[in-house]
């Protein structure tokens, strides 16, 4: 392993000259050609996506006696009533609205919340049951319900310019310090194979619901709406094929609060939308340990464009990834400031094939590290299932200032394959490079506090 302290007291140049002696020269050409095919799919993968097909029809929860002191009675009326007559929008008129519980989503229905409304989630978990299947941290179970649930839809929309809260006073906030007996239960459960029905988590126990999660859906628009304090993940996708995210503004800044989690989906874009979280900004999953393997469905065919992203970290793949990730496309984001502008994750538990990942025309600001691939993250069950992360590029990217520009953690035998870094330029770094365990490092055009790196490094 090469250590921080060593790479920085060799210098840039010093360190350029180490890689052409210890492996082959990568000229500045290698790969190029394969560039423009890389983002033509990312187009055709934005071509392919499919919009939901709801019919125009508006069904105002005014219209069916809306309280302000509980909507939610109305809300659900208003679903039923337009499932019934074949689909249409339900609107949530300008103005204040409670709702004590969740709102559960049909097919063919547009949750519309108005310009000027907020939508107000009650702070008792007694109204979030009974338990329904959800997947928690990759792993599926029954437990409390997310806020907005949509189980096995088709073509659903939630749009409009106004506010979704999950209610900053929330009893389940503080669940994050004692959920850690139900969390070591699931996983077992899960490792163990345990049959779904069984993994009960409702009353009694702490695992709290996304603030919105679609379960096994189709066509999908997510779009120009607000979320606040969330007591979980925010926008979760879970086994949704074609689905949009568009025009979000995610301000939520408690524990594990992602921006959108793509949860072993297909087909999926998100774009122009700003997140300023308490966890990741976005993030690419696809199930956890034995469970995750056993589903066996990958992230695949996604695309992340022109997003303004702020949180812990800024982009993520894993580290719950099992089913596989592949064929995902970040293109033309800003990330202002942070602890990783890019993490990915594994360990030792996972398994799972992570491929064809391509990031270019990014602005990032300030985070302590610029890409770490953290494929030694913390386990649990002592397995030795080795992730596969090969086959990246990152290139047309600028970084204002880092910590350190590159980390790598790989377990042995399982390096970190065929990365390249292409056309980076990073104005300020205060530490290089820690990498253990990596295979066919390429640096291609690279400058690094005014020096420049090109060349080829194996390290395992």
């Amino acid at each position: 392993m090469i250590n921080r302290t060593r790479i920085n007291r060799l210098g840039l140049w010093s360190l350029a000259t180490v890689m052409v002696v210890a492996s082959n020269w990568a000229t500045a050409a290698e790969g190029h050609d394969d560039t423009q095919a890389d983002w033509n799919k990312a187009s055709q993968i934005v071509q392919d996506v499919q919009p939901p097909v709801i019919p125009e029809r508006d069904y105002n929860i005014t219209d069916f006696g809306a309280e302000r002191g509980n909507a939610r009675p109305a809300i659900m009326a208003a679903i039923d009533k337009a499932s019934e007559d074949g689909g249409g929008r339900v609107i949530i008129p300008e103005g204040r609205w409670n709702s004590e519980g969740p709102i559960h989503l049909k097919s063919r229905i547009n949750l519309h919340i108005a310009e000027g409304a907020t939508l107000l989630f009650s702070d008792d978990p007694e109204d979030y049951l009974p338990a329904v299947l959800t997947r928690w941290e990759g792993t599926e179970m029954y437990g409390y319900s997310p806020l907005i649930y949509a189980y096995q839809v088709q073509d659903v929309a939630i749009t409009g310019k106004g506010t979704f809260d999950g209610n900053e006073n929330s009893q389940f906030h503080p669940w994050y310090d004692k959920q850690s007996d139900d969390m070591d239960s699931l996983r077992a459960m899960g490792a163990a194979g345990d049959p779904v029905e069984n993994r009960q988590f409702g009353e009694g126990h702490f695992l709290r619901p996304s603030m919105l999660q679609f379960f096994d859906a189709q066509r999908v628009l997510l779009e120009d709406y607000t979320i606040k304090n969330s007591p979980f993940w925010i926008n979760h996708l879970v086994y949704t094929d074609h689905a949009i995210v568009r025009g979000l503004t995610v301000e939520s800044m408690f524990p594990n609060n992602d921006g959108i989690d793509v949860d072993s989906s297909r087909y999926v874009i998100v774009e122009n939308n700003k997140f300023r979280t308490g966890d990741d900004s976005v993030v690419i999953k696809s199930g956890r340990d034995y469970d995750g393997r056993k589903v066996g469905r990958p992230s695949e065919y996604v695309v992340v464009r022109g997003n303004d992203m702020g949180g812990e970290d800024g982009i993520a793949l894993g580290s719950e990834m099992s089913g596989g990730i592949r064929h995902v496309y970040f293109d033309n984001n800003i990330l202002r400031s942070g602890k990783a502008a890019v993490r990915f994750k594994a360990n030792l538990d996972r398994g799972g094939l992570v491929e064809h990942i391509r990031v270019r025309n990014m602005t990032v600001e300030s985070f302590d590290q610029f890409i770490w691939f953290q494929l030694n993250y913390p386990g649990e069950l002592g397995g030795n299932y080795p992730t596969v992360y090969r086959d990246l590029v990152f290139e047309d990217i600028t970084v204002e200032s880092t910590g350190s520009v590159l980390e790598v953690y790989a377990p042995d035998g399982y390096p970190l394959q065929d990365i390249t870094l292409r056309n980076i330029r990073i104005k300020e770094a205060e530490d290089l490079f820690v990498l253990d365990n990596v295979h066919n490092l390429v640096f291609d055009n690279v400058e690094i506090n005014g020096n420049r790196v090109n060349g080829r490094l194996d390290w395992e």
